[in-house]
Order: C-alpha cells, then structure tokens, then sequence
C-alpha cells in the first residue's frame, strides 16, 4: 500500500526529473498549426496546451523540467521562455527547452524514445532516480505525485498513465493494454485498429495516456538498446513497451484511481472538432475542467491588458456575452455573443451575432456579422457583412475548412490577408 504522505510525495518528486514531449506537428489540426507547434496551440480564453502539462509538474512539486522541442517552435519557446523563464537553477528548479540538436546523431528526433534518448547526457547531470516522459499536447490537471507513489510501491520498473475510453475514441488514435488484477501490463498496442476491450465493458478499452515514469537507469539501459536495433521506429509505444513487458515489471496507472470519476477530465485535443469542443466545454455554467480552483492554478503568460468592455445598450445594438467566456483587452462593442470564447485583444463591432465561436487573439469582427460554430484563427480580420457557418458549400466556396462535424475554420490566408507585421507563429 503506497504511503500517500506529504513528505513521501515531496521526496519522490524531488527526486524526478521530467520531460515534456512538445515537438508534435498536429497535423491533423491542419491550418490551425501551419506556422505553430500543438502544443503551443491557444486553449480556453488565455492558456496554451503546454500550460497544462507543465502547470502539474510546479503543482505536482516536480521542479526540474525539459520540454522537448522540434516541429515550427518559435511560438512555443517564446512562450516558455517569457512564461517560465523565472525558475531558479541555484534553488534546485529549472524549466530547460531542449531542441533537437544532433548530440548522439547525425539526425533529428526520430521518435519519443529517440527524443530521450538524445537528452541522455542532460537528464544523467540531474542526478534523478526517476524520470517522468510527459505528452505535450493534452488537457488535463493531474497529481504525478500519486503516480510517482504508486511507481515506487509496485516496484515497477516503468509506469504507464491509463485511463478507461470508448473503443471508437481509441482506434487508431492511443496505444491500448491489457492488464492482470494487479495492473501488471500484459500486452501493448500502439494505436491498434481494434483495441482490446475491458474484460468487465466490451464497448470501452484501457489507453495509454502517453506520461511514463522510469527508474532512471532502466530508462537509459532501454534507450541504449532500442539505439542499437535496426528497424526500431525510436517510439515508446511501438518499440520500448512492447519489447519490456515480458520479463520487466511495467504496471499501468489508472487516472482515476484516488479521484472522483466524475471530476477526471483529460482531452486529445487533435483535431479541428475536437479542439472546438473541448473549448465549448468551457462555457459551460460548472465545466468539468475547473479552472477557478486556486489549489491547482493552471500558469501561463499573458500580457498586461486593460478588462474586457462591452459597450452600447440601444434597442437594436446591445454590447453582450452570453454563457461565454471573455479575455482581458477583449470589446465587444453593440453585438451579442453566445457560448463563445474570446481570448485576449478580440474586438466584436456592432450589430452583429457571434454564436458557438472560438475566437483566437487579436481577432477583429466587423459590423454586420453572423459567425456560428467557428473556429477564428490568430490575427484574422472578418469583413463586415460576413456571414459564415450557416451554409458551409458557400463557406467551402470561400475557401474556408469546414471539418466532419461542421466546425468552421477560418484564418488570415484563407481571407486573403496577408500575414504582414503580424508574427504568425505567435
């Protein structure tokens, strides 16, 4: 039985070393990560997807952090360094961002397992007894405190994240195990086609959340071989899992164990509708990803703007939001907002409806509009008079994306705005 102590906690989390896969490309985000990494994609009003990670290691008490970069990361490293540039290396904390630079090969990262692999000399300088591999790209607020506790007690040498989703969430998207009664992996699957279902619910399977915990020189014995195997694709979930769980003990570590099932949020937000959703989830009067909770904040940078404004109360040019959700710098000027969100410096002109939207920084909506479930990109200015998401062969016409479930997406190239003095990556 894990000793769940304060103190115990401090100590394992004192003595981890994490690392944040941030390089993905997100390419099923399509225009949405042209000029950005995912996880430097906006999220709910104000955040970044990488806030989210790294706001459970500070929470978590994991102070020694890499956050691995590679995909288009201007925007991202820009991020982390004006955000969590703060961290005092002299006070046993730093947040490092390690770029694919050819330490131990002529190439770039090839893989999760190469990207670690790469940085072998840089975690070995921590001198951590465990090493925790974060996914960069995912929503969720988790205690890794309570994972480190349940890696040590099982006397695992690795320790996978998991949690309970429907099959057809997971097919062809997450890696799925199967386990014994002890949760002992027993058979890995990267991204199957089928997955395995849960012996007690044939209509849901157990996925890998993509955050392992290693003892550290059983990580580095692994890497060196997986190095050293021709035809190896360098992935955590294609080579090194499938490769240790026979004659190695890796137990998985269900997400709701010590949590209220119906608090456990955690979004793959890699796709246009799903990124859409989980931001309309936002709006909602009490949203299952509470971000008001000031025991777990989710940390961030944001410039210093003056509050959001909303202006005019005519009888036919009314200034208001509706279940949405408004951002500092943000006016919204005689036109009406319905569960929306609005991130910073969004100016919405008169006389028009904004339904079902997500407006991204610095969006501009001239007079006249009627925007419904849209996704507005960084920047983009909307012509007055524009009515988009209400037939989507005219929006296709247009040149806009429209994606499976009807949403949207509209960004400066596809209005014919040239990107100009505006820094697209941002």
């Amino acid at each position: 039985m894990a000793d769940n102590s304060s103190r115990y906690i401090s100590n394992l989390t004192r003595d981890t070393y994490a690392l944040i896969l941030a390089g993905g490309k997100g390419s099923r985000l399509h225009e949405l990560t042209t000029w950005r990494a995912k996880p430097a994609l906006y999220f709910g009003g104000k955040f970044r997807i990488i806030d989210f990670p790294l706001s459970n290691c500070i929470n978590s008490g994991i102070r020694r952090v890499g956050v691995v970069t590679q995909y288009k990361s201007h925007s991202l490293i820009r991020h982390l360094v004006r955000g969590w540039g703060h961290f005092r290396k002299e006070l046993g904390e730093s947040i490092e961002i390690l770029p694919a630079s050819q330490r131990f090969s002529d190439n770039w990262y090839e893989g999760t397992a190469d990207a670690v692999f790469q940085n072998i000399d840089i975690i070995r300088d921590e001198l951590p007894k465990y090493v925790m591999i974060l996914s960069g790209d995912h929503i969720y607020r988790m205690d890794y405190g309570t994972m480190l506790a349940h890696h040590k007690e099982s006397g695992a040498k690795m320790t996978v994240s998991c949690m309970s989703v429907p099959i057809e969430e997971a097919a062809g998207a997450f890696g799925v195990m199967s386990v014994d009664e002890d949760y002992r992996i027993k058979g890995f699957e990267e991204k199957p086609e089928h997955p395995t279902p849960l012996p007690n619910d044939s209509t849901r399977c157990l996925a890998s959340m993509g955050n392992y915990v290693f003892d550290t020189e059983f990580l580095f014995e692994q890497l060196r071989r997986d190095a050293e195997q021709s035809g190896s694709q360098r992935d955590f979930g294609k080579d090194i899992i499938p490769s240790i769980i026979e004659e190695h003990p890796v137990y998985a570590f269900p997400f709701e164990s010590g949590e209220n099932e119906e608090k456990v949020y955690w979004r793959d937000v890699g796709t246009i509708d799903s990124f859409w959703e989980a931001n309309m989830e936002m709006v909602a009067p009490v949203p299952q990803l509470n971000l008001y909770d000031q025991k777990w904040p989710i940390w961030t940078y944001q410039e210093q703007l003056p509050p959001a404004k909303f202006v005019w109360e005519d009888n036919d040019r009314r200034g208001e939001a509706i279940n949405s959700v408004v951002s500092g710098g943000c006016i919204i000027s005689g036109s009406t907002l319905r569960r929306s969100i609005c991130f910073s410096n969004v100016r919405v002109h008169s006389f028009g409806t904004v339904e079902d939207a997500v407006l991204l920084p610095d969006v501009e909506i001239k007079r006249n509009c009627k925007l419904r479930k849209v996704v507005i990109d960084r920047g983009c200015v909307v012509p007055e008079g524009s009515i988009i998401g209400f037939n989507h062969d005219e929006d296709r016409a247009r040149g806009f994306r429209v994606s499976e479930k009807g949403v949207v997406l509209v960004t400066r190239e596809m209005l014919g705005q040239p990107v100009g003095g505006l820094n697209p990556s941002a």
